[in-house]
């Protein structure tokens, strides 16, 4: 009986003062959230590494953060639920809290839809799915604007709107809308173009008539490029699409091309010997690709004995490609001061021929 008693007192007394208790109640568990919602994510990781459901474990990553927003409004919505409110206020409080859980559910799924998503990598590691760079962030930027026009959608539901006088409302003003959005339409287009063909991939090295450098994003309505400068220049994709791309990180080797000029004091023995001992060094050098090495005694130049050399790099990374230039440079001026030849450069001589005339002794006479 004396346990009876203390109930009804209890329930008594929070009927009397129930604006106070749930008050109080509110804010204890609003304090105490941070405390529940980590108990509440550590015993679902638990339950989940136990399964070892990849799947799973990605969802509770991306719902981590909206969970602990749940448990913030849960309270909330419960004490206000408990007072005594009319019909049309409930139904409010009832609007704007299904539109709160929308939006966490919502905001879950568009983290579990981007590009850093531990759900693409572990799809590409299970299935060994060979995707290229370029289409994950496209997909995922796609999914996660059907999700976006989704939540749109449900939460027009939520407060009352027909959603199919919106999308006939869409389609009434479809024409004006498309001519509107012209250029973005071509942007998009431009970024399928690059999808479907692949003429770069995320990470490599281009080349326009307007830009070159690293390719760091490619979205609906441009492609983000980092020059070298360390500069991004943002390019529309149905601009990069109708120019020509040159990709350097699919070359398979990298060419060196330049023309030596040795001055015209140069013997005929020299310069056979120069040529030779240089075919010979880029022939034996690690770094040079072994297929293609052309060094030639080509033209007697205005100011030179020219000697072209043409030859590729095994390596198409620019400060590797750099080193091993240098390198063979150094290699050749050294072959030059053992054989005594030297570099010409732009000059020409000037002959000066002197006539000697005759100076005639003329008499001038004057008539005074």
């Amino acid at each position: 009986m004396k346990l009876t008693e203390l109930i009804d007192q209890l329930i008594s007394f929070f009927m009397q003062y129930r604006v106070i208790t749930t008050i109080i109640i509110v804010i204890f568990f609003v304090f105490i959230n941070r405390w529940l919602s980590k108990l509440v994510i550590y015993l679902l990781s638990k339950l989940i590494n136990k399964t070892n459901n990849q799947f799973f474990i990605a969802v509770l990553d991306a719902y981590e953060k909206p969970l602990r927003t749940f448990f913030i409004f849960l309270p909330i919505y419960i004490g206000i639920m408990s007072f005594d409110l009319t019909l049309s206020t409930e139904l409010l409080i009832d609007r704007i809290f299904n539109t709160i859980i929308i939006l966490i559910i919502g905001s879950g799924l568009i983290k579990l839809s981007s590009k850093s998503s531990r759900l693409f990598e572990k799809l590409k590691e299970k299935f060994a799915m060979e995707f290229d760079e370029i289409l994950i962030p496209f997909f995922s930027k796609v999914l996660q604007v059907v999700i976006i026009a989704v939540i749109l959608s449900l939460v027009a539901q939520a407060w009352g709107h027909n959603i199919n006088n919106l999308v006939a409302g869409l389609g009434i003003g479809g024409l004006a809308v498309a001519l509107a959005a012209q250029s973005t339409l071509g942007n998009l287009f431009g970024g399928v173009v690059i999808i479907t063909e692949k003429p770069f991939s995320l990470g490599n090295w281009i080349k326009t008539p307007s830009v070159e450098g690293i390719v760091e994003d490619i979205g609906f309505r441009s492609t983000k490029i980092r020059t070298f400068a360390n500069s991004v220049i943002v390019i529309p994709n149905s601009t990069l699409a109708n120019q020509e791309i040159e990709n350097f990180s699919s070359m398979g080797k990298r060419r060196i091309m330049f023309n030596l000029g040795l001055t015209y004091q140069t013997s005929r023995d020299q310069m056979k010997k120069c040529v030779e001992r240089i075919e010979e060094m880029i022939r034996n050098h690690e770094a040079v690709h072994p297929e293609t090495i052309m060094v030639r005694f080509d033209k007697f130049n205005d100011s030179s004995l020219d000697i072209f050399l043409y030859f590729f790099t095994k390596t198409t990374v620019w400060a590797e490609y750099l080193k091993v230039k240098e390198d063979i440079n150094f290699k050749i001026l050294e072959i030059l001061e053992e054989e005594g030849a030297s570099i010409a450069f732009p000059s020409r001589s000037l002959y000066v021929e002197t006539v000697e005339k005759e100076n005639e002794n003329k008499e001038l006479t004057v008539e005074g």
